[in-house]
């Protein structure tokens, strides 16, 4: 964070400063700030949030034991350290990342970049700071931390030599992404699919829409909005924005294009056709779904003024889209792991096996192993009916279906009707281990999919003989 005066800071949150003997009001702080007492250094802020499960304020004294500078909590608290109680502590930290934003930016350096979609967040947000990185001191969040804490938490790393940050804004709700906007203040605003993930949370694929659509709706007349043409839900969206609309997909029309796509076991091929030019592009990341990241994180770094061979060797050198998204894991016998088990949505995974049933080689067989796809409220049975149909129908020669919440799968997989191949459910992780294990046989090809929520990446895990995993 940058350097603030403490009573400037206490100002700027609107709360009340408590100082222990000998404490100076105007002694400056600019340390990390964190939510995790355990994640604390010396210097860092602490905000003690409450949450779900338990109170940051318990783990105020930890904090100041690992060095915590100042604790934001929302009561009193007797410590060795400066604390700041405030009204609301979510509140604060989101007013703390608007200010330190809008002070870097003032420098006349920092672009700021907001991503959404029900799809792809965290794919185009790796490919993207790969890609700025490059270019000069980039920003952009670990993980998926893109929700009302994690990004704040992430802005507030930007600092006065920042160039770039890159802000991942998810949503369970209406106005959350108002929320992330009016904190970053975007100058380019990507939007990426509007699709099934979290529909029982949102209450529909229109409700999806609207609330993803807030991205780009308050941009202003000099910003971007960036789009996917081959998204209707999200096409519709440059008439919801004042901002200047860069389109990009497979569609004809779109500035930034991919032809002559192809998805193999060692990567993903197209070409790029951009501003004129051909360009061939050699993904290591597995999957033809990603094109459409990467042409996102492309079309980003051509309104930013990225020279176009740069931004491609960068995303052509990204390893993987993320750990556990369709991560390439081979325990030895032939076997091929694809372990894409940290989020799932009906599109992600109909795209995922898609994409197994195309990278197959003469002699191979296809092995899905799926779990439940969370918050579909009442499109669950129907979607998880579908893809069992859809297996069936791409011809996979055995499915593994795992836990009640993912039952339809293998249900409808029963009900297609003529199929070579086999639907087995099981009840548990172990006893999904416990099957496959016997079952793998040299030249197999496995994927793993589900909801962070079934721990069916902890499965691609242990099947994939990562060191250290535990269920």
């Amino acid at each position: 964070m940058i350097p603030l005066r403490l009573s400037e800071l206490s100002d700027e949150l609107g709360g009340s400063l408590l100082l222990p003997d000998g404490a100076d009001r105007d002694v400056v702080v600019g340390g990390s700030v964190q939510t995790n007492s355990t994640l604390v250094t010396p210097g860092s802020l602490f905000f003690a949030l409450p949450g779900q499960v338990t109170d940051g304020f318990l783990y105020a004294p930890d904090a100041v034991e690992r060095g915590a500078a100042v604790v934001v909590a929302e009561r009193p608290l007797r410590t060795s350290v400066p604390v700041i109680v405030v009204a609301d502590g979510v509140l604060a930290l989101a007013r703390l990342a608007r200010l330190v934003v809008a002070r870097v930016r003032a420098s006349g350096r920092l672009r700021v970049v907001g991503i959404t979609g029900s799809n792809g967040k965290t794919t185009t947000k790796n490919l993207l700071r790969a890609i700025l990185e490059v270019q000069g001191p980039t920003v952009a969040p670990v993980g998926s931390f893109n929700n009302h804490i994690g990004a704040p938490i992430t802005m507030l790393q930007v600092e006065e030599s920042t160039d770039f940050l890159v802000s991942e804004m998810g949503a369970s709700g209406a106005g959350e992404i108002a929320r992330l906007v009016g904190i970053a203040m975007p100058d380019i605003s990507v939007v990426l699919k509007v699709g099934l993930a979290h529909a029982g949370v949102f209450g529909g694929i229109e409700a999806t829409q609207r609330a993803k659509s807030e991205i780009v709706r308050e941009l202003p007349r000099s910003a971007v909005a960036v789009l996917n043409a081959d998204d209707g839900r999200v096409a519709a969206m440059a008439g919801m924005t004042e901002a200047r609309v860069v389109w990009f997909g497979v569609a004809s029309d779109a500035e930034v294009r991919a032809e002559d796509v192809r998805a193999t076991a060692s990567g993903t091929r197209f070409t790029l056709v951009i501003d004129g030019l051909r360009t061939p592009v050699q993904l290591q990341i597995l999957g033809e779904h990603h094109v459409s990241n990467a042409l996102a994180a492309l079309a980003v770094a051509r309104e930013l003024g990225v020279d176009l061979a740069r931004a491609i060797a960068a995303i052509e050198a990204v390893p993987r889209a993320e750990r556990w998204r369709m991560e390439l894991l081979h325990p030895g016998g032939g076997i091929t792991v694809i372990n894409d088990a940290y989020n799932a949505s009906p599109d992600s995974t109909a795209a995922a096996l898609k994409t197994l049933a195309q990278i197959l080689e003469p002699g191979q067989r296809s092995v899905a192993v799926l779990g439940e796809m969370a918050e579909l409220g009442e499109y669950a049975q129907e979607e998880h009916d579908r893809l069992g149909r859809l297996a069936v129908r791409l011809n996979i020669g055995k499915l593994v279906v795992v836990g009640d919440g993912a039952r339809h799968i293998h249900a409808a997989a029963g009900l297609e009707g003529s199929w070579d191949g086999e639907s087995v459910f099981v009840r548990d992780l172990d006893a999904a281990y416990d099957l496959l294990r016997g079952e793998l046989r040299d030249g197999d090809v496995v994927l793993v999919k589900s909801s962070k929520s079934a721990g069916l990446r902890f499965l691609g895990d242990r099947l994939g003989h990562v060191e250290g995993t535990e269920w």
